[in-house]
């Protein structure tokens, strides 16, 4: 059985629109967690940044560091996300992923966040706090329900500078 966090929520603006808000605003949506760091000199800024051999989430932390949270693995637009999640404490093989997927429903997006994996990364890991598996996945799913708020916030902002740009 696999261990995962599944949350969603609807955004009143079109699922291309929350697509782009989701990975060119990551950085002005996000909210760090002091539960959930993924260094330990978090929180830094984070931002979805190709490279030659593609495109991955990354921290950029005041030091000037990168830290690579994760690579990812679907990018298609208005439709789907998918990337890697990953703890600098981390041991190889202790890989969580990421689904999200953008769905229209009337003039709205469902955004759907699948957070997956989490049985690879053992109860004892300071990643879980020692948090009883249903505990940990809890708090994690609230923490992803806040996330997706936020970001509807910021699709809103996003919706109306559109509109006032229509207007001038």
């Amino acid at each position: 059985m696999s261990s995962k966090v599944l949350v969603a929520l609807r955004i009143k603006a079109p699922p291309l629109r929350v697509f782009e808000v989701f990975t060119a605003d990551i950085g002005a949506w996000w909210r760090p967690n002091p539960l959930f760091s993924f260094t330990p000199r978090s929180p830094g800024v984070l931002a979805f940044e190709r490279t030659g051999e593609g495109t991955r989430l990354v921290e950029r932390l005041s030091s000037g560091k990168v830290f690579e949270i994760g690579p990812v693995r679907i990018w298609d637009p208005g439709r789907r996300l998918v990337f890697g999640w990953r703890q600098a404490s981390f041991a190889p093989g202790m890989d969580t992923e990421v689904d999200v997927r953008f769905e229209p429903v009337d003039d709205e997006t469902r955004v759907t966040v699948e957070h997956r994996g989490w049985d690879t990364v053992p109860i004892e890991h300071v990643a879980r706090h020692r948090f009883p598996d249903a505990v940990f996945l809890q708090r994690h799913a609230e923490w992803w329900r806040a996330l997706l708020t936020s970001l509807a916030s910021q699709a809103a902002m996003d919706v109306q500078e559109r509109a006032k740009e229509g207007d001038a």
